[in-house]
């Protein structure tokens, strides 16, 4: 490309439907205003239905801060919208014709750094660009559905598509906590329709020969390969079996079985009686339950499936796990800027670190914020204090950390959901292994005190599993925080002791 994309402050949707309203929730979840266009003005319900059927899902899938949501427009004027974005997704209906002619008027009014994606499961990108405008700016994103929580997205350059346009699109995606594949080619299909379309073939057969039921099916992936495809791919499962020597024995082993008529490549014919088979079988799945309820069911346990492979660095939950450090670094860096924590600049009164609201999920069944999440605002309010002074992701994988080693709440005035909050922290004391801190978190609208937090950490050597100096550059910017604010009243709270009377 001859330009630079653009850094993406508005994502512009063309066409809305089922992947455009996950590609609208993911956006706005992760900060980006969204500009949805459809000819059908009837859609904007429907998108404003869809993002808020997804927000339940989202708000669990990480609690590492989050910037302020992005905001929802809509229009019936393509054009328009083309442009006042600086990205736009293509999701309309998967006819050639149809995709050519909208994405060719669209690329004449959208500024040429400005990237095109298409959200096709199966058209060839180059066929796609062939009437655009800049079409080197043109490429395939091809998301899979929930797009709000599964975050695999394909690219797919066409013949005039730059590296440029596929590199920046990645960028992007990754920015809203996506995984990014780039396809070395393009082919009808890509790549991950072509596997799943392979195992429909064969769901249809047996289907059709009355071998089994569309449940019996289902259960055959859910019980048994579904589990391990959550983390692992059917090629490195395939290695495992090979033992020691591992894959070279597994063909060696298994590979005469590719003979044998297990599989049928071609797909039988969509019979009334094939489709009857197909129908009955997922009603009978689906067992009452509407749409909208096995979407929230799939929700949960796609967050549940998710959080669990964070805690081992795999597969998708690789993905959550590097959007959570960036979004807890970027948390760190808007604390130094705000703050000069890292230069002792200008500390002398509370540091306003983190800025926040309360989430539907964190309400109790009094409709207040519940006890656990004051001290989970807290700890994200020490996080962005230690990352301003230098006790970064590198900082700990050197083997030094500081632990939380003693801790006081005490809750002043109520917060409802979502309430805009933020927190202000004080520096109490400090010497070579301890720091102790002290936070008020206070309603954004009147600035009323709802709670305060008192906390001690000790410093570690995290690989002898015991206290330890901190590094003194660490040590001397928090000690130049805590010489600034010295001079202020100390807070009513500290040193109290449960039950202790207020004065």
């Amino acid at each position: 490309m001859a330009k630079m994309m653009r850094q993406v402050k508005t994502l512009g949707l063309l066409g809305t439907g089922v992947i455009g309203g996950g590609w609208a929730a993911r956006a706005l979840h992760f900060g980006i205003d969204v500009l949805a266009a459809d000819v059908k003005p009837e859609m904007e319900a429907w998108i404003r239905g869809a993002v808020e059927n997804a927000e339940g899902a989202l708000s669990r899938l990480t609690f590492a801060p989050l910037p302020p949501k992005g905001k929802l427009s809509f229009t019936t004027d393509l054009a328009a919208m083309a442009r006042q974005v600086d990205f736009i997704q293509e999701n309309i209906p998967e006819q050639l014709e149809l995709k050519q002619r909208v994405l060719a008027e669209v690329s004449h009014h959208a500024a040429s750094d400005v990237i095109i994606a298409s959200s096709t499961s199966g058209l060839m990108p180059s066929d796609l660009q062939r009437d655009m405008a800049a079409p080197e700016r043109f490429l395939v994103a091809h998301p899979f559905n929930p797009v709000y929580l599964l975050p695999l997205v394909e690219l797919v350059g066409g013949n005039a598509t730059s590296p440029e346009a596929l590199d920046a699109a990645s960028r992007f995606f990754t920015e809203i906590g996506m995984h990014p594949l780039k396809v070395r080619r393009e082919i009808p299909g890509h790549l991950t329709d072509r596997l799943q379309e392979a195992l429909w073939r064969e769901i249809l057969h047996l289907v059709n020969d009355g071998v089994a039921t569309t449940g019996e099916l289902d259960d055959s992936i859910v019980y048994g390969p579904g589990l391990r495809w959550a983390a692992m791919g059917t090629n490195l499962i395939y290695h495992l079996a090979g033992g020691e020597p591992g894959m070279r024995h597994m063909l060696k082993q298994f590979g005469p079985c590719l003979k044998w008529p297990w599989t049928k490549l071609e797909a039988p014919e969509l019979t009334e009686q094939l489709i009857d088979r197909m129908v009955e079988g997922t009603q009978a799945q689906a067992n009452g339950r509407s749409i909208r309820e096995i979407e929230r069911l799939r929700d949960d346990y796609l967050v549940a499936i998710q959080q669990v492979l964070r805690q081992y660095n795999i597969g998708a939950g690789s993905t959550l796990r590097a959007l959570e450090e960036r979004l807890y670094e970027r948390n760190g860096a808007a604390a130094r800027a705000g703050s000069g924590a890292a230069a002792g600049e200008d500390c002398a009164q509370p540091l306003r670190l983190i800025e926040t609201h309360v989430r539907p999920e964190w309400v109790d069944y009094n409709g207040h914020m519940t006890d656990s999440r004051y001290l989970q605002v807290f700890g994200d309010a020490t996080d962005a204090l230690y990352r301003s002074v230098g006790v970064d992701d590198a900082y700990r994988q050197s083997g030094r950390a500081l632990y939380a080693v003693e801790s006081h709440m005490t809750h002043n005035a109520e917060a409802q959901a979502l309430e805009p909050l933020y927190v202000t922290t004080r520096v109490v004391g400090v010497d070579e292994k301890r720091v102790h801190l002290f936070h008020c978190l206070h309603r954004r609208r009147d600035d009323a005190l709802v709670a305060t937090g008192e906390h001690i950490y000790l410093h570690v050597n995290s690989t002898a599993k015991k206290a330890a100096p901190m590094d003194p550059a660490v040590r001397a910017k928090l000690e130049k925080i805590h010489t600034a604010q010295a001079a202020l009243p100390a807070p009513v709270q500290v040193g109290r002791h449960v039950g202790m009377p207020r004065s």
